[in-house]
């Protein structure tokens, strides 16, 4: 089980992440919201991941980024989840919704619960 997060899996085209909020379909499990499309381009074979920490919740930076490091070990460590089940790649961005800070334990079970239920929702699809 391949637990990288290497360069190539990180979301960083500006033109996907405008495509994702414009067209994404999203499902949230408190304190994440996950939005996600499928990405038609075939040069892209690996599923794109961002995580986000709005300014507006929380105030400091140093707590922003320990939220955002947070989110990217506990997807690091559950993308077997989602990179396992489908033919093609998806375009996700993790969305932290909460004004309180989180602990690790916490932030893993929400992030398997949200991906399961990002699972469910495009396996009903195809």
């Amino acid at each position: 089980m391949d637990e990288s997060f290497g360069k190539d899996e990180k979301l960083k085209s500006k033109k996907l992440i405008d495509i994702l909020f414009q067209e994404g379909k999203s499902v949230k499990k408190y304190p994440l919201k996950l939005i996600y499309l499928p990405i038609t381009n075939p040069e892209i074979t690996k599923f794109k991941t961002g995580v986000s920490v709005p300014k507006k919740l929380v105030k400091t930076a140093v707590g922003r980024n320990r939220i955002k490091r947070l989110m990217r070990e506990a997807f690091r460590k559950n993308k077997y989840l989602v990179t396992s089940d489908f033919p093609q790649p998806y375009a996700l961005m993790f969305i932290y919704i909460s004004r309180e800070e989180i602990c690790l334990e916490e932030l893993n079970r929400t992030m398997i619960k949200v991906m399961e239920k990002f699972r469910e929702k495009e396996s009903k699809q195809c």
